[in-house]
């Protein structure tokens, strides 16, 4: 019996050390000499502190600031244990909200957003991902139309130009990836950051 419990044991064990020990520390070293801002979390910097990363979205509430897609994750209820609250962009709590387009709560959130969105701009349609959360909940990206459309509340909001807000924008604007995957679009955070320098200024 042990002639036919060694081998798998063998296996089971040298299999382990493979695909747990020695892949991942592999990959690891390989990411961090060729990709090391990215293998550090893509972390970015603002007076020598680490204000955030170009991966992860940021809760921007204030008029001044362009503000990012809709988060749906949540984080347990400091006063009740079990229950959850929301907490956008909780990268612990990585998710959507798994409701259906015909689900009540969804549309009324949705028709919500977009009425509020309304009276900041309402010569604007719109756009969708400006009411539309992703599938992470963590997206720290919006499409350029979706920062175009902020412009007229940031820009009285900095008592600044808007056409000097649009620019801003487009100098912004990240193409597809390798000219083919995704979509053009615009990080929130690097834009805030921009932002507050050029009004400084």
């Amino acid at each position: 019996m042990l002639r036919e419990i060694r081998p798998a044991v063998v296996f089971v064990t040298g299999l382990t050390l493979i695909t747990g020990l020695i892949y991942p520390l592999a990959m690891t070293g390989i990411a961090g000499t060729i990709f090391p801002r990215q293998a550090q979390g893509s972390l970015i910097e603002k007076d020598g502190k680490v204000i955030g990363s170009a991966l992860i979205g940021q809760a921007f509430t204030e008029d001044k600031y362009f503000h990012g897609r809709p988060s749906a994750t949540s984080a347990p209820d400091p006063k009740d244990s079990p229950k959850t609250v929301a907490a956008p962009y909780n990268a612990a709590s990585s998710a959507g909200s798994n409701l259906g387009p015909t689900n009540r709560a969804l549309i009324e959130r949705v028709k919500g957003d977009v009425e509020k969105l309304k009276q900041e701009n309402a010569s604007a349609q719109v756009p969708i991902d400006l009411v539309t959360t992703s599938a992470s909940g963590l997206d720290p990206d919006i499409s350029p139309d979706g920062a175009l459309f902020q412009v007229p509340r940031v820009a009285k909001a900095r008592n600044m130009p808007e056409e000097r807000m649009r620019q801003l924008v487009q100098e912004h604007v990240q193409s597809r990836t390798f000219g083919i995957f995704g979509e053009p679009r615009v990080n929130v955070l690097a834009l805030n950051l921009a932002l507050d320098q050029a009004a400084s200024r």
